[in-house]
């Protein structure tokens, strides 16, 4: 809280500096209103900014103990002098508030002011906020107003400033809030790439262990071994998709190898026929691999899960420097053509996404009845 007035252009500078330094819009709108009640030597001070409904999305005070501040109740509405100083956007200096005819009162618990001083914040041709200075510390003069002219100078130029400040950390709380929501669509494309496949073989697993409890015990304990491996592995996946880090496997085994054992998982887990081949496969960049590994697991959970397929084909060729990623499967297939809207199909616009994120090309060969076949091409790095 401020304890007295200062004067002179260090003290205004000093102002300017602190609502300068604040990201934050909250604590902007506290930086300013603490600063613009020091410097005018006002007992009060508030802004409000006002939201869309008749109310104010935030309203900040200095001058008022938490206690009174919870006391008082709800936010005030937009009437009266506030009213004014939003919508007709002028300066309001006044001897005593309480004999204005706009004046509609305030709740019981509501500190008493009488002279007061607000004026509009504008970002251009748009208000966006209210600040306001009540009960100057200071001899009053007789039927006047303790605040004078040059403290409206003094306020308006505060008030161009916390404008300027309003609007950037408006800004970079934005920014952060597009930045919270690209990170989470990440999340929601690695999550549906990487752990719901795990999970689903693990359930496909399960319940072949399942069903060989009691014609097979010794391979239903394998089946069940299995079973504990991949939980295991959806965990790492679920770890590395938070921190955004390649699955453990890549790291471990490279490309080849992690499609491999996850296509031989598939194979024993499901009744249709799972195959892998590589060829002229050679290493290719951190980001490539990850790409390819997530749109194969993304492709083989389709055909796996929606088509019926007999025979699923995996396999990883050379091209040139980079290499060709196919899926090939003999299910029902579907029209690529009617395949646009994402909430449906976030399989393949994910697959789409990651493969574009590598500056590579995907391609989409389908019919009904009969298979389909999904070919990712990267360049080599």
């Amino acid at each position: 809280m401020s304890q007295g007035p200062r004067s002179g252009l260090a003290a205004v500078s000093s102002a300017l500096l602190a609502m300068s330094r604040h990201l934050e819009v909250r604590d902007v709108l506290k930086t300013i209103v603490a600063s613009a009640r020091e410097l005018l030597g006002a007992q009060y001070a508030a802004l409000g900014v006002p939201d869309d409904h008749g109310g104010f999305a935030q309203f900040v005070v200095d001058g008022v103990s938490d206690e009174q501040w919870k006391a008082i109740g709800p936010l005030p509405r937009q009437h009266g002098i506030l009213a004014a100083m939003l919508h007709e956007a002028k300066v309001e200096r006044l001897a005593d508030v309480r004999n204005d005819p706009r004046f509609e009162g305030w709740p019981s618990a509501h500190p008493d002011m009488s002279d007061f001083l607000g004026l509009p914040i504008r970002d251009g041709d748009e208000v966006i906020g209210a600040l306001f200075l009540a009960n100057k510390n200071c001899p009053k003069p007789e039927g006047g107003c303790g605040f004078t002219e040059d403290d409206e100078e003094l306020l308006s130029i505060l008030a161009q400033h916390a404008a300027i400040a309003l609007t950037n950390a408006s800004l970079y709380e934005r920014s952060r809030e597009l930045t919270i929501a690209e990170e989470r669509s990440r999340l929601a494309h690695e999550l549906h790439d990487a752990v719901s496949q795990k999970l689903f073989s693990l359930r496909l697993t399960a319940q072949a262990a399942a069903a060989l409890v009691d014609r097979d015990p010794s391979r239903a304990k394998g089946e069940l071994q299995q079973v504990a491996v991949l939980a295991a592995e959806a965990a790492d996946e679920l770890r590395a998709a938070v921190v955004e880090l390649r699955p453990a496997a890549l790291d471990e085994d490279g490309l080849t190898a992690t499609l491999r054992t996850h296509v031989q998982v598939l194979d024993r887990a499901h009744s249709a026929r799972v195959t892998f081949a590589a060829r002229s496969f050679r290493a290719l960049p951190a980001a490539q691999e990850e790409a390819m590994l997530r749109v194969a697991q993304e492709a083989l959970h389709n055909a796996l899960r929606h088509s019926g397929a007999a025979h699923v084909d995996v396999s990883v060729d050379r091209h040139g420097s980079g290499a060709v990623l196919r899926i090939t499967d003999d299910g029902t297939g579907f029209d690529p053509k009617s395949i646009r809207r994402a909430g449906r199909h976030l399989g393949l616009v994910s697959m789409r996404d990651r493969t574009s994120g590598v500056g590579g090309t995907l391609t989409v060969e389908s019919a009904p009845g009969k298979g389909t076949t999904i070919e990712m091409e990267v360049p080599g790095g």
